[in-house]
């Protein structure tokens, strides 16, 4: 009963994240299907993919026509930061291991890590896995669900709203602004301070997907410094 409490809990905890994933989803299955992709293939890239802004980069270059080893590449590159992301979450966790990483590994993302990390310690100990599984859970199915409605059945409206789809583009890092003031609480000033400081400094040379990864290692080591 109270396994089954906390994964709902954490199903009712991603609907903040589905807010912003849903409009995202809709634009990346507009953009798949107008770039050639089928429906359901739309939908299977969200399926096995699940990666927000990489799906985008995925499709533009498919359509380039770019190589497939330099596709997976770069997809891989823009994704690295899940790297981090895992020994850290893992971190927050303070009561028994129940569930296995294999499962708890695919449904992280920078949505669902912010949240996790603000969300995690607010849990009680025994139900903080069930809650987590939960929270992945319903972001990822938003973002599935989303990526469907864009694929087979938002064209038309889309396109007869013009104002409506420029306006999708500026939910994601609505998103992300408000996942920044959430995690503000559990982390401290000086490590949030040096990995913006490192990031912003690293896109100067760097693509942003690399910048991103500058900027986690600068607050690693921040957090270090601190320890």
């Amino acid at each position: 009963m109270i396994i089954g409490s906390a994964y709902r809990r954490g199903l009712r905890d991603s609907a903040s994240i589905a807010l912003g994933y849903v409009p995202v989803a809709i634009s990346f299955g507009l953009t798949a299907v107008h770039a050639g992709l089928s429906p359901w293939l739309a939908v299977m890239v969200s399926l096995i993919v699940y990666a927000g802004a990489s799906q985008f980069i995925l499709i533009s270059l498919l359509v380039a026509g770019a190589a497939y080893p330099s596709i997976l590449g770069i997809v891989l590159l823009m994704n690295l930061r899940h790297v981090f992301y895992g020994p850290t979450l893992m971190g927050f966790f303070t009561g028994p291991r129940t569930v296995s990483s294999l499962f708890m590994a695919p449904g992280l993302t920078d949505e669902v890590f912010a949240a996790s990390a603000a969300g995690v310690a607010r849990q009680p100990a025994q139900e903080q896995e069930s809650w987590y599984c939960g929270l992945q859970l319903g972001s990822y199915l938003s973002w599935v669900l989303g990526t469907a409605v864009g694929a087979f059945f938002a064209s038309d409206l889309l396109g007869q709203s013009p104002v409506l789809e420029k306006t999708l583009g500026f939910v994601l890092p609505a998103l992300f602004f408000a996942l920044l003031l959430e995690i503000r609480r559990s982390a401290p000033l000086p490590v949030l301070a040096a990995a913006a400081v490192g990031a912003v400094l690293a896109m100067a040379f760097l693509p942003s997907y690399l910048a991103i990864i500058v900027g986690m290692l600068a607050g690693g080591l921040m957090a270090l410094r601190r320890a």
